[in-house]
């Protein structure tokens, strides 16, 4: 699988990575997890991203591949108030321990890039947060230190000197981070993360939506509706439900900025057809253009901001 440079960390990652948080909130069983994880990296996928409030993610995680820590960069994310750790939200010793924790759950000595998960801007700008961060890589508990969040939030976030990743909504109905984060990350050579690339299956029917996306699956819907784009309009030929996934994980990968698009399944199958979607590589230019267009048409006064 191409591998692309993760922003001035100077790691390599697969332009596919695994987001972990269905593992965690679907109650997937510890050997369909072992089987999806250990398939990804057979396959070159090597980003792992989870988070500290991804209920039981982490442990499985570490139950399953710690064995092979030294084949993927792993990511989590923390900041908010999550079981067995006393503090309040964003404070530093919140985030020193729910380091630790992570630590002790992916059953690894480091981490190579922690995030803060989706705090305000008002919170990067007071700066207790990102300092305790800064202070976990002194201490070598990471590697590099991070952001996940969008719109305005992320763009400032990638202009500090001490973030060296963000994590930030990028696909066919969430557009505006294109414009408003990557460029900033690409001078400031900030890694991306891009999360819900195949934008929550926004063509699928809401009662085929898993729980946990029916919320961001219903406003990706109503997008992907007022787009009145169709897979045969970007010269696409099958079952519009079938191409969508490709379109979309492709579309992402598109823009160069992005270092590695996350998609997390609890499927196999799933999981091998986004590995074959990815090797395809990024869409036609013609076609980039043609889903750009019709976004900007559909939102003309750039009213859809990135979904948090």
């Amino acid at each position: 699988m191409q591998k692309r440079t993760f922003g001035r960390t100077g790691l390599q990652v697969s332009v596919l990575g695994f987001g972990a948080a269905p593992i965690g909130f679907l109650a997937t069983d510890r050997k369909r997890t072992a089987d999806i994880l250990n398939f990804l990296l057979d396959n070159g996928v090597n980003l792992i991203d989870t988070a500290a409030s991804y209920k039981n993610s982490e442990e499985l995680i570490g139950e399953a591949i710690a064995n092979r820590r030294k084949e993927f960069v792993l990511v989590s994310k923390c900041g908010q108030t999550v079981d067995g750790v006393d503090g309040q939200d964003w404070s530093a010793s919140l985030i020193t321990k729910t380091v630790d924790r992570s630590l002790k759950r992916l059953r690894t000595d480091r981490l190579d890039v922690m995030l803060l998960h989706s705090c305000s801007l008002a919170v990067l700008e007071h700066g207790e947060a990102l300092g305790a961060l800064v202070k976990a890589r002194e201490q070598g508990k990471i590697r590099f230190a991070g952001y996940s969040g969008d719109n305005e939030a992320a763009a400032y976030a990638a202009t500090l000197e001490d973030v060296a990743v963000v994590e930030t909504s990028i696909n066919i109905v969430d557009q505006a981070n294109i414009v408003r984060v990557l460029p900033i990350a690409r001078d400031r050579k900030v890694g991306v993360i891009a999360k819900r690339p195949i934008a929550n299956a926004a063509w699928k029917a809401p009662e085929h939506q898993p729980g946990m996306y029916k919320d961001y699956a219903s406003a990706y819907t109503e997008r992907l509706k007022k787009l009145d784009l169709t897979p045969a309009d970007l010269g696409f030929s099958g079952e519009p439900d079938e191409l969508w996934p490709e379109i979309a994980l492709r579309f992402t990968l598109s823009f160069p900025e992005v270092s590695t698009a996350i998609i997390g399944t609890t499927n196999p199958t799933n999981a091998k057809h986004n590995i074959a979607y990815a090797n395809k590589g990024p869409l036609p230019p013609d076609v980039v253009a043609k889903i750009r267009a019709a976004f900007q048409h559909a939102d003309p006064v750039g009213a859809w901001e990135g979904l948090q």
